[in-house]
């Protein structure tokens, strides 16, 4: 359902951008969100923790032997999952869906316990890292404390709670955000975390779904504890990004990757997206690029299922294209097959074969503010190659120039790109030599390659 509805409002935007529709004078200080980015957002990137699959005992205890590998390969910002207990009633499958919650206010027993959570967090802040929880805000679970107060859920003409309208999700009840009290008591709940445990912010279940004044008001509140990150499991509400949220999912993004990786598309569409990234994004807000998550994975395939050999490059254009990029738990393991969303299916970490490629994109975002989140990095130029299958762009900050190649093809060839301007002396990123690339390069592609060039002036 949500895949459906993101691929319409990825083809009108495409459409409006494309006609015209979409102002140019939308930028700068007429398109300027004013909600704060705490300042370790400028350079982060984002993993996603799936702590019932990390490993055999599904833990916290268990999962906080995997930080240090974790800070060695560069990720800062952890998002969890859900760790709240879940509901018994009306429950799929097995062990249940971490987004039927039970109870705000506490964990998962089968995770541990809330003074180890705690423990976790404490422990991740020394390492340096930040923390950010999965918030289910549209629906609880059909057992959870809140259920007896019946006018804080949505009812059909008979009276009856109801799970969320359009959807298949009949193990979680519907709240009604006409109740004020409601409101006030979800608001305590994200409250007590960031105030008692310590946390850094959310990324919030769909969050379309939720009204934007909302969102807002329990921004506002947390914002009176400390600077925290908002991520919104959302892409067509651009008003969320005005007070709200920080980030939204960029499905435009991965929609493209996969056709083209699929021979439906060619590199044009991606370009012709984030020329009109500015018109849609807020300025200071950016998306949240990725190739995997725990939705695709289970749901639609495994990266390599649905972007076959193109998956590394593909990977590559989420830390070089403007956005804060995603690493999903099992990335770094290749991980290669869909996760059973309500069963226990443990990921396999016998080998690490993606681990320094993931680390050396993490190294490539850090190191060169062009690439940097938001307004802290560097607007994006494309290099008009007279060629459809590949993409060729510069960013630029602050004397810092990241330039790439992208062939978005299985085909092999070479290729005259006319560099202009953008001609220089740089340093080979992965080879770390020195080259010399001419106002008119010749570049030599295999299928599905790339090249990453660097300038420090």
């Amino acid at each position: 359902m949500k895949k459906a509805i993101s691929i319409i409002l990825t083809l009108i935007l495409i459409t409006l951008s494309l006609s015209g529709c979409i102002s140019k004078t939308n930028t700068a200080e007429t398109n300027k969100s004013i909600t704060r980015q705490p300042e370790w957002i400028k350079n982060s990137v984002i993993y996603e923790v799936n702590i019932r699959q990390y490993t055999k005992e599904g833990t916290f205890k268990a999962f906080r032997e995997h930080l240090p590998r974790l800070k060695d390969m560069g990720v800062d910002i952890l998002w969890f999952m859900p760790i709240y207990p879940i509901s018994e009633k009306n429950r799929k499958g097995t062990l249940g869906s971490y987004y039927s919650i039970k109870d705000y206010k506490t964990v998962n027993p089968e995770f541990g316990t809330l003074e180890e959570f705690k423990e976790l967090v404490d422990e991740c802040h020394k390492m340096g890292f930040k923390v950010i929880l999965d918030w289910v805000a549209n629906h609880t679970g059909w057992d959870h404390v809140w259920i007896k107060n019946k006018d804080w859920y949505l009812t059909d003409s008979n009276g009856n709670i109801v799970h969320p309208p359009g959807t298949d999700w009949i193990d979680v009840a519907q709240l009604n955000y006409k109740s004020e009290e409601m409101r006030s008591a979800m608001i305590d709940a994200m409250v007590f975390w960031v105030k008692e445990v310590g946390v850094d912010g959310y990324r919030c279940d769909v969050a379309g779904r939720i009204p934007v004044d909302f969102w807002e008001k329990a921004r506002g509140e947390l914002e009176k504890i400390k600077p925290v990150y908002m991520l919104a499991e959302d892409e067509g509400n651009r008003d969320f990004l005005n007070r709200a949220f920080n980030s939204n999912y960029n499905w435009r993004l991965l929609h493209l990757m996969e056709s083209i990786a699929n021979g439906k598309s060619d590199a044009f569409g991606i370009r012709r997206f984030a020329e009109n990234f500015d018109k849609i994004y807020p300025n200071g807000s950016f998306p949240m690029n990725f190739i995997t998550n725990h939705d695709e994975n289970s749901w639609n395939g495994t990266e390599f299922e649905r972007m076959k050999d193109a998956v590394n490059v593909m990977a590559m254009l989420t830390f070089t294209l403007p956005g804060i990029p995603l690493i999903y738990s099992g990335q770094e393991a290749g991980l290669n097959k869909r996760l059973e969303f309500f069963e226990k299916d443990e990921i396999d970490w016998k080998n690490y074969p993606m681990q320094d490629f993931y680390k050396n994109l993490i190294r490539l975002k850090r190191e060169n503010k062009a690439l940097w989140n938001g307004e802290h990095g560097g607007s994006i130029k494309f290099i008009d190659v007279k060629n459809d299958n590949v993409l060729a762009f510069v960013r630029e900050k602050d004397g810092n120039r990241v330039l790439v190649f992208a062939n978005l093809s299985d085909k092999s060839f070479n290729l005259e790109v006319p560099l202009n301007e953008y001609a220089g002396k740089y340093t080979d990123f992965y080879s770390n030599t020195k080259t010399t690339l001419k106002k008119t390069t010749s570049v030599e592609f295999t299928p599905w390659s790339y090249k990453i060039y660097i300038i420090n002036k």
